[in-house]
């Protein structure tokens, strides 16, 4: 089997898919692996290290493209990139199912199989998988170090005999993967750290990491059985908003994490909320790109409102790139081991796995994957 690799695109990203030690373990599975020429730069990584490892050097990008069996990237692909793909080829990367209907279809006509990097089952099993986590896991250290740069104040307390400095307050909404770690980062730099989430099931893992968890009765929410936490109604998310008001207020920190898969992301903190806290205080809002959880925060840049800067950087794993691509080519080569033929010495597509079909979207002309068909014909 070929695996082709192609160069990520997409402007400002550094991660690659694949890196040098994960290439030599491809090839030892007994696929011919081709990388495109410049693919670990961005992170660090010269073709040479590639070579090295055993993966062929390309230039002729559509060439990759239409030679390869199977394709390994990261992001999800441009549209007119699908139809260089082989007919039938298999294609793994993120690709947002939900809302991109024309690259969904486009698969289809090509029937190429298409699989998705963010609809990995969240099981046991597939831990060693789940990109999502790894790299939510990245992001949630990025942001405190974000807000810890921007903050005119330290973190930690610090007795001196000038005097003694209190410890940085930091509030974080949501204590999913990224919420988690942005808690662990933050209690680790010394702050005092306060965390909310609408499943009360992770209230232990809240109080495990030495934070306080803030007790909000929002009657029934509770989450997936995927693990995600349940979209709220809009009482609920009116009942979140006053009552983390007084804390939000007093926080130094606030860190914003809370997505909804595939929907727009929940307004959980009003411009009267960020203005209601001291001047220079930080807000870092981690769904900005999905919408934004801070009303006021945009995509991309630091905007001030009332004197707090409120950061909306999306694609925070990127800026540790090195080790954001570590974790994903480990992600993508567990995947692709756990699927592995090593009779036939290729990628097996079987429906009867206990994780493929969770996120296989397309395969041989067709959606395949049942809530993706539902969500494109108009369904819920």
């Amino acid at each position: 089997m070929r695996i082709g690799v192609p160069r990520e695109t997409h402007p400002g990203e550094n991660r690659t898919p694949i890196i040098p030690a994960v290439a030599k373990k491809l090839v030892a599975l007994g696929a011919q692996v081709a990388i495109e020429s410049g693919l670990g730069l961005g992170s660090g990584y010269a073709d040479g290290e590639y070579t090295a490892a055993g993966a062929d050097l390309a230039t002729d990008r559509e060439a990759l493209l239409g030679g390869a069996d199977l394709v390994l990237r990261l992001r999800k692909p441009e549209l007119a990139e699908v139809s260089q793909l082989k007919n039938g080829a298999i294609h793994i990367s993120f690709l947002d199912p939900f809302n991109e209907p024309e690259l969904i279809h486009a698969f289809t006509a090509q029937a190429v199989t298409a699989i998705s990097m963010e609809m990995i089952p969240r099981t046991t099993r597939s831990q060693k998988m789940d990109a999502l986590s790894s790299q939510a896991n990245l992001a949630g250290y990025v942001a405190v170090m974000l807000a810890a740069r921007q903050l005119p104040r330290i973190f930690p307390m610090m007795m001196t005999p000038a005097g003694t400095l209190k410890p940085a307050r930091v509030f974080v909404i949501g204590a999913g993967v990224a919420g988690l770690q942005a808690i662990a980062t933050a209690k680790r730099l010394g702050a005092r750290v306060t965390a909310f989430d609408t499943r009360p099931v992770v209230a232990e893992q809240v109080k495990s990491l030495g934070a306080k968890f803030l007790e909000i009765d929002l009657g029934e929410t509770g989450q997936t059985a995927a693990g995600y936490a349940r979209e709220l109604t809009p009482e609920q998310v009116q009942m979140q908003r006053s009552a983390q008001q007084t804390t939000i207020a007093q926080s130094d920190v606030v860190i914003t994490t809370a997505q909804v898969f595939g929907r727009k992301a929940p307004l959980l903190v009003t411009g009267e909320m960020v203005e209601a806290m001291a001047p220079g205080s930080v807000v870092v809002d981690m769904a900005a790109e999905s919408g934004g959880n801070v009303e006021g925060s945009v995509a991309n840049e630091v905007v001030e409102i009332g004197g707090v800067k409120v950061i909306g950087y999306a694609n925070l794993a990127n800026q540790v790139c090195r080790d954001a691509s570590q974790m994903y080519a480990n992600n993508l080569f567990n995947l692709v081991e756990d699927c592995w033929d090593k009779d036939k010495q290729c990628f097996g597509i079987d429906f009867e796995h206990d994780i493929l079909p969770g996120c296989i979207i397309t395969h041989a002309g067709e959606v395949t994957h049942e809530t993706i068909k539902n969500h494109l014909s108009g369904g819920t």
